[in-house]
C-alpha cells in the first residue's frame, strides 16, 4: 500500500514550512508532502499576520497536496478536514471532552476555557493555492498549534486571548510527536473520504464557535456587526443574518480580512 505521506522532513529551525512545501510542489514532489519544524522564523497567518511560538512549544507543520481529484470549488475542504483532524487529535492528547476544541471560521482553532465569552485561540491554519483549475493544482496547508507551551510563559500581550493544550490539560506535558501521529491518522481518514467524494460537513458545522454569536465581519474599508447562523458545507461560506431582508446571506472567505466576536472576547490580532 502506498504510504499516505510521500515525503516528510523535519527542521530544527526554518523560515516558513509553507514556503518549503510550496517549493517541493513546484519541483514535482508528489502528494502528500509534510514539513515539520521546531521553530519558524517567518511563520505567518492570513493577511501576513505573524505566527509566534517559542522553540519546542508548538507543533508547526505544512502539508502539500496535488488535488487533481477534487473540484476547484471544493479545495477549501482540505483545510476543513485538516482542522477537524487536529481538533480531534488535540482533544485526545489533552484528554478533553469531544467538542472542546472548536473551529472559528475561517481558519482558527479555539477552546472555550470558562465563561461563554472566554474563547481562546489554540491554533491557526493558513491555506495557499497555485494553479487551481489547471492540470497541476497545488495546495499548501500550514498549521501551528500551541501544544507544550506552559501558561506562565505566554507573552503578556497575548496571555488573555490564547491558550495551549498543556494549559488546558492542567499543566500536563503534551508530546508533540504523539500529537503529530494522532493528527496524521485522522487526516488520512478525512482525505481518503474526500478522494471518495465524502466530506463530514455536519462535523465541520457542529464545531463552529461562531454559530449563534454576534460577530464583526471586517472587509477592506468596511466593518459590519451581524449574527452568525452557521456555515455552508457546500461552498464553505459563513451564513449570517441579513437584516435588510430578514433572511440570510453567505459570506465567502475571499471577501473578508477578519472575523471577530462582537462580545467582550479578547482576541489576538
Amino acid at each position: 500500500m502506498t504510504p499516505f505521506v510521500a515525503r516528510r522532513e523535519r527542521f530544527d529551525t526554518v523560515g516558513s514550512t509553507n514556503d518549503v512545501v510550496r517549493a517541493w510542489l513546484a519541483d514535482a514532489t508528489p502528494e502528500v508532502c509534510l514539513a515539520v519544524a521546531g521553530e519558524q522564523t517567518g511563520g505567518r497567518g492570513r493577511d501576513g499576520r505573524r505566527w509566534i511560538a517559542p522553540p519546542g512549544a508548538g507543533l508547526l507543520l505544512s502539508l502539500g497536496f496535488r488535488p487533481t481529484w477534487l473540484a476547484p470549488d471544493h479545495v477549501w475542504r482540505l483545510a476543513a478536514v485538516a482542522s477537524l483532524a487536529m481538533a480531534d487529535a488535540a482533544e485526545c492528547l489533552a484528554d478533553l471532552p469531544t467538542g472542546s476544541v472548536q473551529l472559528k471560521w475561517p481558519n482558527d482553532l479555539v477552546i472555550l476555557t470558562g465563561a461563554p465569552t472566554d474563547v481562546r485561540k489554540v491554533a491557526g491554519l493558513l491555506g495557499e493555492t497555485d494553479g487551481l483549475g489547471t492540470a497541476d493544482p497545488r495546495v499548501v496547508i500550514g498549521l501551528g498549534i500551541n501544544a507544550d507551551w506552559a501558561a506562565g510563559d505566554f507573552p503578556p500581550d497575548l496571555a488573555g486571548s490564547m491558550t495551549s493544550l498543556r494549559a488546558v490539560a492542567c499543566g500536563r506535558r503534551i508530546d508533540r510527536e504523539s500529537l503529530l501521529v494522532a493528527f496524521l491518522e485522522r487526516l488520512e481518514s478525512g482525505v481518503t473520504a474526500l478522494r471518495a467524494g465524502r466530506f463530514d460537513g455536519d462535523g465541520w458545522a457542529e464545531r463552529q464557535s461562531t454559530t449563534g454569536r454576534t460577530i464583526r465581519v471586517e472587509r477592506p474599508g468596511r466593518v459590519e456587526t451581524v449574527r452568525a447562523l452557521g456555515v455552508d458545507p457546500v461552498s464553505g461560506a459563513l451564513i449570517v443574518e441579513d437584516t435588510a431582508t430578514s433572511g440570510e446571506r453567505h459570506v465567502l472567505v475571499g471577501e473578508i480580512t477578519h472575523v471577530r466576536f462582537a462580545e467582550s472576547i479578547a482576541e489576538p490580532v
